[in-house]
């Protein structure tokens, strides 16, 4: 699942991001309020965890906003500011949780997750991805194809998810390792081709019409056979 940040604490935001990617999310981060508001409205996510006091934009601002939009993405914010009013705002703000800092990761890890839960419900389109006979259940951390179990190591689910989410686009090497890894620049290893490698031999050696492709010179591609 794909949650997206909003914290212009670099440290606090990198020990978020670190413990929410090591429990198997994918995570993009803003820094700040703009950035933020243009994360949330320019891509698609399964929640979001917003900060209240950002530079440039309020965090309360961006959530009124995303929902004036019609965004309903959860949203679970983290603030200093833990009076029963700020809580109150920040509710009324759109925000589905209300998290007062400092806090316990753990917990956390366990609202977001009641409210991923609580957003399955009406839309199980952000629990399930499909490409062909490849289905991926995101709740349970599950991947079949024809019916078959498929068994993934965490960086290859989350290179699978990645690509199912960008089906029938050509994803290059840099977006996986902005994406999957995290990785800012290219560490000159073999680490994609090495993974791609091993996920292809999982999801495609056994099966007629394989579902993974690269694009010589540009990426790979995931697409269902005509």
């Amino acid at each position: 699942m794909r949650i997206l940040v909003i914290e212009d604490d670099a440290q606090a935001a990198q020990y978020l991001t670190k413990g929410l990617r090591e429990s198997g999310f994918v995570v993009d981060h803003a820094p700040d309020g703009p950035q933020g508001l243009f994360l949330a409205t320019s891509e698609t996510y399964d929640a979001m965890i917003v900060d209240r006091m950002l530079p440039g934009m309020d965090g309360l601002l961006i959530v009124e906003t995303i929902r004036r939009n019609g965004n309903q993405t959860p949203v679970l914010f983290l603030s200093a500011m833990g009076q029963v009013d700020d809580r109150v705002r920040g509710l009324r703000a759109g925000g589905d949780d209300y998290l007062t800092k400092p806090y316990a990761f753990t917990e956390l890890l366990a609202r977001l997750e009641a409210l991923l839960r609580r957003g399955a419900a009406p839309a199980a389109a952000q629990t399930e991805l499909q490409i062909g006979d490849l289905r991926m259940d995101l709740l349970s951390r599950s991947v079949t194809r024809s019916g078959r179990k498929i068994d993934l190591q965490q960086r290859e689910f989350q290179i699978l998810e990645y690509l199912m989410r960008h089906s029938g686009q050509v994803v290059t090497r840099t977006m996986l390792l902005e994406n999957v890894w995290n990785y800012h620049f290219d560490p000159q290893t073999n680490v994609i081709d090495v993974h791609i490698s091993r996920l292809r031999q999982k999801i495609d050696r056994d099966f007629d019409a394989p579902l993974l492709q690269t694009v010589r010179g540009a990426g790979y591609c995931l697409r269902a056979s005509d």
